[in-house]
């Protein structure tokens, strides 16, 4: 369904941010960090989530917005609740989505790992068509990257306990990995 061309998704809507850097070590891409997003929170829709990642976003647009606006994140994808995908980030550069955060003993995520965010909450589910794309993104991502096992896509929550907690307990961690386990060469222990 979805190829690569220099590290970028041929077929999601391309907008570039300044809110990136060079990953210390380029090859060594190894995770997947789910994420979700709302802005303002619990509204969905609207250009705010783009904004936000180019170093955009109005304060004065929402009362919300001021406490956010002067932060300088990113990430490599978002998946809006339509299915619509976006890409901010080159998957061979670091985004900035991960902030403080380990992973299996290892530190600062952002290195080595490429976040896709859901556009949703914690506890609103997430659509079919959210899911409809984001297993075959986690097959090109593992296919067009190796070194990310089966077992190597985790959530915000995970890298970043008691400080984060999305994706949320409305995310279908299961459904997920069963969907995945039916693809063709796909094992979540390898």
């Amino acid at each position: 369904m979805f190829t690569l061309s220099k590290h970028w998704v041929d077929q999601a809507r391309h907008i570039p941010s300044p809110n990136a850097g060079e990953r210390p070590d380029p090859a060594d891409i190894s995770l997947i960090v789910v994420h979700n997003i709302s802005l303002p929170p619990g509204e969905f829709g609207g250009p705010h989530i783009d904004a936000l990642f180019s170093n955009d976003l109005s304060p004065d647009a929402h009362p919300y917005f001021a406490e956010i606006a002067h932060l300088k994140v990113s990430a490599h994808f978002l998946i809006r609740r339509d299915g619509q995908l976006n890409q901010y980030v080159a998957c061979d550069r670091r985004a900035w989505h991960a902030g403080e955060s380990a992973w299996r003993g290892r530190k600062n995520c952002n290195d080595f790992a490429i976040g896709i965010e859901l556009e949703g909450a914690d506890t609103v589910p997430f659509t079919a068509a959210q899911y409809d794309v984001l297993v075959p993104l986690v097959q090109l991502l593992r296919r067009a990257y190796p070194g990310i096992a089966a077992d190597a896509i985790v959530g915000h929550e995970h890298i970043a306990p008691g400080r984060k907690t999305d994706p949320g307990p409305a995310f279908d961690w299961d459904g997920l990995w069963q969907r995945l386990a039916a693809s063709p060469g796909e094992n979540r222990t390898s």
